[in-house]
């Protein structure tokens, strides 16, 4: 059976309520435990927020759903039944994970449509993308997704000279193209100004319950604009530490001694 056949590319997966699953995963390296028994899962449409200190993990857990990393012990599955230590990084990506690394990737030369358009979901073999031309329905997805990021005044200037937040809102709309399940937001805040970060709030909120969400953040006045009433997970040494509402978390003992209390 291949892997689409399995899946639901670009639809939530609502024949079953999480859409992420991390079962005691554990990562060494040399000894090192990068990860260290690590279980948490992530529901269909929810917005999580993981928070910690340096070294906690956050970005090896990243790497392990994204298949950049294999864990040494441990499973993770994408839905009911994609095992996500069965696939390399581009088929899981092909699959609907969808990762934002903090410094933006677009197309610098290229127009914003342009990008948006590139980054859709279509056969990227030669011949077909030279001889491609866009459909009504590509081309209201792509206006559609101009609106969401608030970029649809901007469609036709050069990607390269937009603001640091601009091409953070971008680089998500090209995420958005590829139709994703699950999308990893690593720390997308980081350098924008008070503006482009109360707009950036908007837009996650925007897309809570449209798809599921996954948000690595050191703001936590961010994560409390984001986070509502929903649940954030905090890690520490590879490991779940506290897990619960923004306000519950923030009163944790042991979280305020190992993370907020620096």
């Amino acid at each position: 059976m291949s892997i689409s056949t399995r899946l639901n590319p670009g639809g939530l997966d609502t024949s079953h309520g999480v859409i992420l699953y991390l079962e005691e995963i554990t990562v060494s390296f040399d000894g090192f435990k990068a990860l260290n028994n690590l279980t948490l899962d992530i529901g269909v449409g929810e917005l999580r927020c993981i928070i910690g200190p340096n070294g906690a993990g956050k970005t090896t857990m990243m790497d392990v759903i994204t298949g950049k990393t294999r864990p040494t012990s441990g499973r993770a599955f994408c839905g009911q039944t994609m095992d996500l230590t069965a696939f390399s990084e581009a088929q899981i990506a092909h699959e609907g994970i969808g990762r934002k690394f903090q410094r933006p990737t677009v197309f610098e030369n290229h127009t914003v449509f342009e990008n948006l358009e590139l980054a859709m979901k279509t056969d990227k073999r030669v011949k077909p993308t030279l001889f491609s031309r866009l459909t009504s329905e590509q081309a209201d997805r792509i206006a559609q997704t101009l609106d969401l990021i608030r970029l649809g005044p901007l469609a036709g200037n050069i990607a390269g000279l937009l603001s640091h937040g601009q091409k953070q809102w971008l680089e998500i709309g090209m995420l958005l193209m590829q139709e994703p399940r699950l999308l990893l937001l690593d720390e997308p805040v980081a350098g924008m100004t008070d503006a482009e970060t109360e707009r950036t709030g908007e837009l996650l909120d925007e897309l809570r319950g449209k798809h599921s969400l996954m948000v690595v953040e050191h703001d936590m006045d961010f994560v409390a604009q984001i986070a509502g009433e929903g649940k954030v997970t905090v890690l520490h040494e590879g490991s779940v530490l506290a897990e619960g509402t923004m306000a519950a978390v923030q009163a944790h003992p042991r979280v305020i001694e190992v993370y907020l209390g620096r």
